[in-house]
């Protein structure tokens, strides 16, 4: 068992943080469902989670889990190993020169805050995230306009080895939500180069954003965010849209009426009737519209059901 093979590599008080067998995905999820992981390592910061990694085989694919959202885990759950950075110290820090350091699981939310609170700008658009400052670096997420890499001076990685470094902004090719970034190596956390907040508007624009957010998307309702990519030039909720879909549903599954990019659980949906709903909607925009929608949110895992 993979369990039995990480613990023989490590002494018995090695590492601090949570490590588990087994463990529902539908509990650390946003859409609240899928399937069991392998191996679950919640660790309490980054020197337990360097121990982890040191310590798990080269041959086990390892998963990272931020907050749970853009994420839809398949039924059958997952082989490998999932770290989770959720209950990692936010580790959010005000530098000289309008900086702030942000560890990989801090909330994105929480970190446009800290700015604005500091009496920076330029980190509120990150309030429209939901998700963590890690899943952030890794998929360029974005809102209302702007983009994670927008604002990053540096980051903080970490390799399979569990060894870390540090490099600038400069030696990352990112676009329209990628980022290019080696298959062992992932982000520990990130230093944003802001502005000074000379009006003091900062904190009243993250209201004001969270206000537009909240009337025009489904917050509060078990969803991942948007489901897909916007295509060139247009949206693809509006696509969605103008082709009927919103309510379509398979199961407990289905497009939201407020917004046309977003796919709801009303409770007891399977990940594969989300999967279902997914494809249903590609489908359906391509036939009609000859545009295929690219999904933003990752499907992993095992579909385990037939």
């Amino acid at each position: 068992m993979l369990m039995e093979t990480v613990t023989t590599h490590l002494d018995e008080q090695a590492l601090r943080g949570r490590l588990s067998a087994g463990e529902s995905m539908a509990r650390h999820t946003s859409w609240k469902v899928g399937g069991p992981a392998e191996l679950f390592f919640s660790p309490a910061d980054e020197d337990d989670l360097a121990a982890f990694l040191a310590a798990l085989p080269d041959d086990k694919p390892v998963i990272w889990l931020g907050l749970g959202s853009n994420l839809l885990v398949r039924d059958g759950g997952i082989r490998g190993a999932v770290i989770s950075t959720s209950g990692m110290k936010d580790r959010l820090e005000l530098l000289p020169g309008n900086a702030v350091r942000a560890g990989c699981g801090a909330a994105c939310a929480k970190m446009a805050r800290f700015s604005a609170r500091s009496g920076l700008t330029g980190a509120e658009f990150m309030a429209g995230i939901p998700g963590s400052v890690g899943g952030a670096l890794a998929m360029n997420a974005g809102a209302f306009g702007s983009e994670t890499w927008d604002i990053v001076e540096r980051v903080e990685l970490v390799n399979r080895a569990g060894a870390r470094t540090e490099r600038p902004r400069t030696g990352f090719d990112t676009g329209y939500r990628r980022v290019d970034l080696a298959h062992d190596e992932w982000f520990l956390g990130a230093v944003f180069r802001l502005g000074p907040d000379t009006e003091g508007a900062a904190e009243t624009r993250i209201r004001e954003l969270l206000a537009q957010r909240a009337a025009t998307q489904p917050t509060g309702r078990f969803s991942c965010g948007s489901v897909f990519k916007n295509p060139p030039a247009d949206f693809a909720g509006r696509l969605v849209e103008q082709c009927g879909l919103k309510g379509f549903a398979i199961g407990a599954a289905s497009v939201s009426e407020k917004h046309a990019n977003f796919i709801i659980n009303a409770g007891a949906a399977r990940a594969a009737d989300i999967e279902a709903v997914i494809a249903h909607v590609q489908a359906t925009v391509a036939q009609e519209t000859g545009i295929r929608l690219e999904p933003e949110v990752k499907i992993i895992g095992e579909s385990g059901l037939t």
